[in-house]
């Protein structure tokens, strides 16, 4: 299973939130909210213990935040990031039509030049339209 061996590499003990978290992120393939993950947990698991598993998550380099046009802040599941090394200033793509935020690793955010005295902490990038699900229908 793969939830439990990208757990088993982060030296992540494997509990069942963050088994079934890292399952349905796995299983969803885009960015989800805290109360999309919460509404596909199990009922038993409450909601400050998924957000915990989110903050361990985060910290490991296991997922990154997305925010989307609403403001919402999305868990989106990291492409070779660790710890030490999380880079994640990827542009993101959010469907109109299915309302699906997707992650484009391969498009990174291209160099901004920022004013003297601006310092940039990280970068996102929004682009919004139809998804090649939606397109295809």
């Amino acid at each position: 299973m793969e939830a439990l061996h990208l757990l088993k590499d982060l030296n992540l003990k494997s509990t069942s939130c963050r088994k079934e978290v890292l399952m349905i992120m796995l299983a969803k393939g885009h960015a989800l909210s805290h109360s999309e993950i919460e509404k596909d947990v199990n009922p038993s698991i409450d909601r400050v213990t998924v957000y915990r598993t989110l903050k361990t998550f985060l910290d490991k380099g296991l997922i990154h935040k997305v925010l989307d046009d609403a403001g919402v802040t999305k868990y989106a599941l990291c492409q070779g990031c660790r710890t030490d090394d999380h880079h994640h200033e990827h542009v993101h793509f959010k469907c109109s039509n299915c309302g699906q935020t997707i992650c484009l690793d391969e498009i990174d955010i291209p160099p901004i030049t920022l004013p003297a005295g601006f310092t940039s902490a990280e970068k996102n990038l929004l682009i919004q339209g139809v998804c090649d699900t939606c397109s295809a229908l």
